[in-house]
């Protein structure tokens, strides 16, 4: 049975602890606001560009005139996986969820007998990535420096992206990150970067479904060879701003979470100091009175 000074010092240990995980969650709502309203403007611009290269794909006649990015190499043996994570943990299940995701798509693409390399954004997926698949890990990019995201950030993994893609290293790209639903959900999510995932004629939105055809000069070709490279930097930049936003509502929740039970726990250490002096007390008089008698 712990004494009443191991008690007194786990108290204050807990209490500490308490401290530290309250202001990290008022931190976290503080961060979380601005990351949201940044992750809920980029949503309108990344689908009014998906809407933009679906009447482009719409209006071309032939699958030879379309750039490589939005039909592929025309095989689909070697895939990219992006994983994008958080650079920092005390967010709960937030990296983890991001990387069973990734995991299960990369073992899914092996047993078919496809080959998987996968390229990290942030540290926390890269550190549990490179312990079950070692030969896949094509590198890893450090954003712990990052203040705040911006599109230079997005568009340097992109340039990455393609240039990987120019080089023939793979067929498939997609993209894993957290989309954000509120401070209770981030959902996990895989998007395809390449080719290009471009929306059928119903899903481009009611907006669209009004309006007239649409007569692009130059050739739509053209055009897509210019919008297809910077949609992928919108994607990511879109993903990026969605795990920023996700990751602030998942520390918010696990920080909420630890100064609840720390709370809990001091309750209960208290009560069992408290019963343990009480003990003492009782034990000191039983002794006195004892002695007392005796004489």
């Amino acid at each position: 049975m712990p004494s009443l000074k191991d008690l007194r010092n786990r108290i204050s240990s807990v209490q500490a602890t308490r401290k530290i995980t309250k202001a990290m969650q008022m931190v976290a709502a503080a961060k979380l606001r601005r990351a949201q309203e940044a992750a809920e403007a980029a949503r309108p611009y990344a689908e009014r560009m998906e809407a933009v290269l679906a009447n482009l794909a719409a209006g071309m006649t032939g699958q030879d005139e379309a750039p490589k990015l939005m039909v592929g190499t025309g095989k689909d043996d070697v895939h990219l996986l992006v994983v994008a994570t958080a650079d920092r943990g005390l967010c709960g299940a937030f990296n983890t969820a991001i990387v069973k995701l990734a995991r299960e798509h990369a073992r899914r693409l092996t047993g078919e007998g496809k080959t998987v390399k996968i390229l990290c954004v942030g540290k926390k997926g890269a550190d549990q990535l490179k312990r079950l698949f070692p030969q896949s890990m094509v590198g890893v990019i450090d954003m712990s420096g990052t203040k705040k995201i911006g599109f230079n950030n997005a568009n340097e993994i992109a340039e990455r992206v393609l240039g990987m893609f120019d080089a023939g290293e793979f067929d498939v790209a997609t993209l894993f990150y957290s989309e954000f639903g509120s401070v209770i959900s981030q959902v996990p999510t895989a998007q395809q970067l390449i080719p290009a995932h471009v929306p059928e004629a119903g899903e481009a939105g009611e907006a669209d479904a009004d309006a007239g055809a649409y007569e692009y000069e130059p050739e739509e070709s053209e055009i897509l060879a210019t919008l297809l490279p910077r949609n992928i930097s919108v994607q990511i930049f879109k993903g990026l701003l969605e795990n920023a936003a996700s990751e602030q509502g998942a520390r918010m929740t696990a920080m909420d979470n630890a100064t609840r039970n720390a709370g809990d726990m001091i309750d209960k250490l208290t009560l069992q100091y408290n019963r343990s002096r009480q003990a003492q007390i009782t034990k000191e008089l039983i002794e006195i009175i004892s002695g007392a008698e005796a004489l």
